[in-house]
This record gives structure tokens, C-alpha cells and sequence, in this order.
């Protein structure tokens, strides 16, 4: 029998080797993660102060800040990369701060257990080592001089300019490892006949939610670059990518995840692609030239609508390959799935449209469009705001199968040929539609005084359904969701009273049972659930088990 102490010796030589390999693979992806900044050869804008005309209102050389009467805040900047970089992140330093301290916090909530963070830490890191060789040096400049303004907090997690790259990627990174819940966005276009003055009206939905501070402090940039057209995009506190945007020569974008594998390496974040489309493209066959040359990591949609061409496409990307689905008939439609005769065949593709909402969502807007003989913003709005299932069926409030899922970051409306976009204000897409037209907004740079930049005569009103008993219940329904992720007790009757007609309420009744383990009531509740419009295969399969669960106890 061999000696005790030698093999004592022997497991700690081991342990030792062990750990020694660890240590070498963290200081290796920490090295090969480190992300050098852009060299700057004029850094005179660091030294720049913002000022505070009066309460709210902050000017910094011709660039400007506020918040506007709506709850929106509104920014302009302007003129080279990294000095509009700077100029950002010193007039929204709060919000940029703000901002990662609630994508932090909710990343905290998602993943309690601190080893895996860490691990998730090294991870991204890892996974963003070469995320600045697909990064246009225009926009790592412009990067690096708003993340002057990030927080020291977070220096743990990596330097100021890494964090601020990094949360470009952010996106495409969760939708790549979880085919999100995140991101279950829907967007549609009219133009021609289908339109009430003929003009193109395109409409979306954003449906990303990374926790509700994530979509409070939403900033509505109008960006004068030094090269490129003007543009405006709705976007928060730190950010310079777009997911909703129009240029000042009709070009507008927005994208819709689509699903994909997991992905090997990084590439251009989704958001950059959109950027550089809005910023230096004017028609669509310049859209696509760009959105050619960029490799991603992740598949997406991005629908792009032109007043030069008088209608609007979808060109579908994934990581191998690109094609362009054009309906060429007066009106598009875009969920979360590829619709072009190159993409629309791709198993994953076919599994999306078997599994996901996205197709329901899709024949949802089919017969609201097919309903509406001519389209206006007003109809457009209505559409976006729609809580009902095929055929105006009762699905419950806040389903992911619906066009309004009452969890967006934002809804946006663009009428391209006119120069005007309409943003929603809080909360979600129930508030106004604020009205902006491009062409006043950019005549105020250099603006000295705290004014409305809006055109209050052009909002579509707020939804009446926020004075209803219906949306109080909704409230009271988020509030029990909340208690249960937080460890707490609810009742699960008046939790399902506060919304009959969703799966959802039934099932997260089913699980409070569950865990009282009271298994028949279990099973009668998580029974009644599947007699619900379930959203998604995934969510019909896991009642399922639940039900089988039960009953095996």
C-alpha cells in the first residue's frame, strides 16, 4: 500500500500544477484581452467644461444636452470623432453612468453566483479580444473619448475604453449565447398605394429589455459627424452604435435579431454596421455595398427604408453570408427571421420560425396591414401599440407573441421623403410619440438657451388604455412577477387575476404551488396554462415537464 504522506505529496504536486495551468490561462486572456486605446495626437478636447445654462440644460462648444418636456433627453454633438466623443460623454456623464450601473446591476441579478461572474469576466474578455480589429478607427475614437466620462467603479471589470467596447457587443454577444428573450423586436414599412399621401411611412418596435432603469433615461441623439450625413438614432447613456436611426437624406434603419449559432470569435457588433449604414449611405444599394463589407458574429435584420428609392428593403446578414429580401410589392414586414429566398431555407432559420413568436407576430402585422386600406403615422402608432393575438384574440398582456410586448427600450416612426421621426415616451410605446423634424433640429447647433427642439403639433396622442383598470392590473401583474423573482411569496389567485388571458400568469401560479408542494394544484394550474396562446416552443415544453413533474410526486 503506498506511503500516506506520498500521496499526500503526490495530490499537492498535482493540485499545485493544477493551479499553476489556472493561473497561467487568466494571466494569458488577460493579456491577449487587453484592449490598447486609439493613439489621439489632439487631446484638447479632455480639457473641455460643459456648461449649465440653467437647470438641465448643458452646452459644451456647439454641442448641447437637455431634457426635453416629454422625459426624453435630447443631445446634439458634432464635428471629428474623438472630439465628439469627448463632447458626449461630458454632457450625459450622469446617464452614461447611470446607464452601467443598471446593465451591471441586471447582470448581477441574472447571474447571482460571483464565480461565474468571474468567469463571465474573463469570458467576454476572451470573447472581445479582437472585437477592435473589426471596429472602424472612427469609431473607437469617438468610443475612447466618451469613456473619458465612465465611472471608476467598474475599473475591476476592465479600463474605461474596454467597458465602453465591450457594451457595444453586448447585443450580439447575449443573443448569440441565450437566441435571447431579450431582443424580440418588429418593424414594418407602407409606401405608394398602401400609404394615405403615398409617402413612406416605416414603423418599429425595439423590444430589447435588460431591466426597466435600462429604458428610462432614453436619449434622442442628432449627430453632425465631421464626415458622413446627420443623422439622429435612439440610443442611451454611452452608446454611439444605432438600432433605430434616419440620416438627413431619407436613409433609415433598424434591426431585428435573428437567430444564430454560438458564435467562435467577435466581429463587427450588429449596432456599428447600422451606424456606419445611417452615416454614410443615401440610397439602398449604398446600405448594402456597406453592410457587405462587414463581417458579424451574430445573424440580423436590418430593414432599411430610402426616400431616394421610395421603399424599403431587408437586408438579412449572418455570420457567412448576406442577402436582401425586397417584397416588391407597397409594404414590408420584419419579425425575427429571414424572409429572402438566400437565408429563408437555413435550418435555423425554419427552427425560428417553428419555435420562436416571431412568425405569429408576423401574420399579427399581415392582418393589420391587411386591414388598413391607407396608412398613416396615427394607423402606424396603433399598430405598434397592438396587444392582441391572430384574429384579435385575448392573449394576455405583455405575450411575446404580440406587437406591443409592453417591455420595449423604445418605438420609433419615420416618415423619410418629409424629414420627420416620432419617438415614445414613457411608459413604453403608451406615452405621446414626440414629433422631430431633422432639418429644424440640426439649424440649432450652437443653441444657448433651453428650448423644445419638437414639434408639438405633430405628436400622436397617448394611448387611452393607460386610464384603464386593465393596465393597473398589468402593473399589479408586474409587481407579482418581480416578487417572485426575488424570492417572495405572492397569492396566486390575485396574481392570476391581474391577467386572466395569460399563459403566464397560470404558470407562474403552477410554480408557486410547486414549491409549496402542493403537486395536484401544481399540475391543474400549469394544465390551464397550456390552454393559453403559449409564446414560444420552448416555454409549451417546459410547462410541460413541469406538469409531468408534478405528477410524479
Amino acid at each position: 500500500m503506498p506511503d500516506k504522506r506520498k500521496l499526500r505529496r503526490r495530490f499537492l504536486r498535482t493540485l499545485g500544477v493544477l493551479l499553476l495551468l489556472i493561473l497561467i490561462v487568466i494571466v494569458y486572456i488577460l493579456i491577449v484581452s487587453k484592449t490598447n486605446p486609439p493613439e489621439i495626437a489632439d487631446r484638447t478636447a479632455l480639457g473641455w467644461q460643459r456648461t449649465e445654462k440653467s437647470t438641465g440644460f448643458y452646452t459644451l462648444k456647439n454641442n448641447w444636452f437637455r431634457k426635453s418636456e416629454s422625459g426624453l433627453f435630447e443631445l446634439y454633438v458634432e464635428g471629428h470623432p474623438y472630439e465628439r466623443g469627448v463632447a458626449n460623454g461630458k454632457l450625459t456623464k450622469e446617464l452614461l453612468q447611470k446607464q452601467e450601473e443598471y446593465f451591471n446591476d441586471q447582470i448581477n441579478r441574472m447571474i447571482p453566483s460571483k464565480f461565474y461572474l468571474h468567469f463571465l469576466k474573463y469570458f467576454v474578455g476572451w470573447f472581445n479580444r479582437d472585437l477592435h480589429k473589426f471596429v472602424l478607427p472612427e469609431y473607437k475614437e469617438e468610443i475612447y473619448g466618451i469613456s473619458a466620462s465612465a465611472s471608476d467603479k467598474y475599473d475591476y471589470v476592465g479600463s474605461k475604453y474596454q467597458r465602453m467596447l465591450n457594451y457595444h457587443a453586448a447585443h450580439d454577444i447575449g443573443h448569440a449565447l441565450q437566441n435571447l428573450a431579450l431582443v424580440g423586436c418588429t418593424s414594418f414599412g407602407t409606401w405608394g398605394s398602401k400609404s394615405a399621401d403615398g409617402n413612406m411611412i416605416i414603423g418599429r418596435n425595439f423590444d430589447f429589455y435588460v431591466g426597466d432603469h435600462f429604458s428610462e433615461n432614453k436619449i434622442v441623439a442628432f449627430v453632425n459627424p465631421s464626415e458622413g450625413h446627420k443623422f439622429m438614432s435612439v440610443t442611451w447613456g454611452g452608446f454611439i452604435g444605432v438600432v433605430s436611426g434616419m440620416n438627413d437624406k431619407g436613409l433609415t434603419v433598424t434591426i431585428n435579431a435573428a437567430k444564430s449559432s454560438i458564435p467562435t470569435g467577435s466581429a463587427t457588433p450588429v449596432s456599428l454596421v447600422a451606424r456606419e449604414i445611417l452615416q454614410y449611405a443615401q440610397n439602398i444599394s449604398e446600405a448594402i455595398a456597406i453592410a457587405r463589407k462587414r463581417k458579424m458574429f451574430v445573424s440580423e435584420s436590418f430593414l432599411v427604408g430610402s426616400a431616394e428609392d421610395g421603399k424599403a428593403v431587408i437586408i438579412e446578414k449572418t455570420p457567412d453570408s448576406m442577402s436582401v429580401y425586397d417584397p416588391e410589392k407597397n409594404y414590408i414586414i420584419c419579425a425575427n427571421h429571414f424572409q429572402s429566398s438566400g437565408l429563408v431555407q437555413l435550418k435555423s432559420n425554419q427552427l425560428q420560425i417553428r419555435e420562436s413568436a416571431s412568425e405569429y407576430r408576423y401574420q399579427r402585422l399581415e392582418e393589420l396591414l391587411d386591414s388598413t386600406k391607407e396608412n398613416t403615422v396615427a394607423r402606424t402608432v396603433a399598430i405598434l401599440r397592438d396587444r392582441r393575438g391572430i384574429h384579435n384574440e385575448e392573449i394576455g398582456i405583455g405575450n411575446e407573441k404580440a406587437i406591443d410586448q409592453l417591455i420595449g427600450h423604445h418605438s420609433i416612426v419615420f416618415e423619410p421623403k418629409k424629414g420627420l421621426v416620432w419617438v415614445s415616451t414613457a411608459p413604453w410605446q403608451l406615452g405621446k410619440y414626440v414629433c422631430y423634424e431633422l432639418k429644424k433640429v440640426f439649424a440649432r447647433a450652437g443653441m444657448k438657451t433651453d428650448q423644445e427642439v419638437s414639434d408639438s403639433s405633430l405628436d400622436v396622442p397617448a394611448d387611452p388604455f393607460l386610464l384603464t383598470p386593465q393596465f393597473r392590473d398589468f402593473l399589479r401583474f408586474r409587481k407579482f412577477k418581480e416578487a417572485i423573482i426575488d424570492g417572495d411569496m405572492v397569492d396566486p389567485d390575485s396574481l392570476i387575476a391581474s391577467n386572466p388571458d395569460f399563459y403566464q400568469s397560470y404558470e407562474l401560479a403552477g410554480n408557486e404551488y410547486f414549491k409549496r408542494k402542493d403537486y395536484p394544484r401544481a399540475a391543474a394550474y400549469y394544465r390551464q396554462a397550456l390552454t393559453k396562446v403559449v409564446a414560444t416552443k420552448g416555454e409549451e415544453d417546459y410547462i410541460r415537464k413541469q406538469i409531468k413533474k408534478a405528477e410524479e410526486k
